[in-house]
């Protein structure tokens, strides 16, 4: 994958972009601090630490300099804005995702008016950076692992999200003890494996919602016994239930049954 930097003199205005489900974003970087928001459809983003999902209620803000790609589901429209790299709303020196609520919704899609005079902009920009201090911060991140045995027993794990594969299951094909396996999770990732696949199904859970499977589908194929499990372990995850992330996800006015 090429390794593009893109270093424009300033940071742009608002832009919005429409991507077909499958596409991808070849890595990249920018000179300036980037917020992504996805009116419908899903973006994962990522780097070399760690992935994370772009939606409707989750926006994602890419530090200046930061090294990472893209890969949509779903028909998308993404908007974008650039804040300059010696002033961003937010400190933090990694990605973040950001909670939008209704008011920064509507702020987003206001500061992308073309027919805003400098002063207005200048205006509603100083809301917009207000308002991005202020969201919450959502903690769904899927880190990356770096140990090669981790990497082979998340890949394995990963590879079939319906089958609850254990530790002891995992460690024999990685080639590694049991014990080594729960301690590399526990250090790489700050979490035990039966936490990392919680946060892993419900990461591919949003995925396959926005590609259009049903609640009761993409609960089934990330490997729960219930719908209603997946609904309250999605819902208090990602702080929307399945069936709005859907509906939000695909543009429809109301969420699928």
């Amino acid at each position: 994958m090429s390794q593009n930097s893109h270093s424009p003199a300033g940071p742009p205005r608002i832009t919005r972009h429409d991507h077909v489900g499958g596409e991808t974003i070849e890595r990249h970087r920018h000179a300036f601090h980037q917020l992504i928001h996805v009116d419908t459809g899903v973006l994962s983003v990522r780097t070399e630490e760690a992935s994370w999902v772009a939606s409707s209620a989750r926006a994602m803000w890419i530090p200046a300099d930061t090294w990472h790609e893209h890969r949509v589901y779903g028909a998308s429209h993404v908007r974008t804005v650039g804040f300059p790299a010696d002033d961003p709303p937010l400190r933090s020196p990694t990605p973040t995702v950001v909670s939008v609520d209704p008011l920064l919704r509507e702020l987003l899609l206001a500061c992308g008016d073309p027919g805003l005079t400098a002063a207005e902009a200048q205006r509603l920009q100083a809301v917009l950076r207000d308002r991005i201090r202020r969201c919450a911060v959502q903690p769904l991140t899927l880190p990356a692992p770096r140990d090669a045995r981790l990497a082979r027993a998340c890949a394995l794990a990963a590879a079939d999200l319906a089958r609850p594969r254990t530790v002891a299951w995992l460690a024999r094909r990685a080639g590694v003890s049991e014990r080594t396996l729960a301690r590399l999770f526990r250090s790489e990732f700050g979490m035990t494996y039966p936490q990392w696949r919680t946060l892993t199904r419900v990461f591919h859970a949003m995925i396959r919602l926005a590609e259009g499977a049903t609640v009761t589908a993409a609960g089934r194929d990330c490997g729960w016994a219930t719908t209603s499990a997946f609904i309250d372990v999605f819902t208090r995850t990602v702080g929307q239930t399945p069936g709005a992330h859907r509906a939000a996800a695909r543009g429809d006015r109301a969420p699928a049954p």
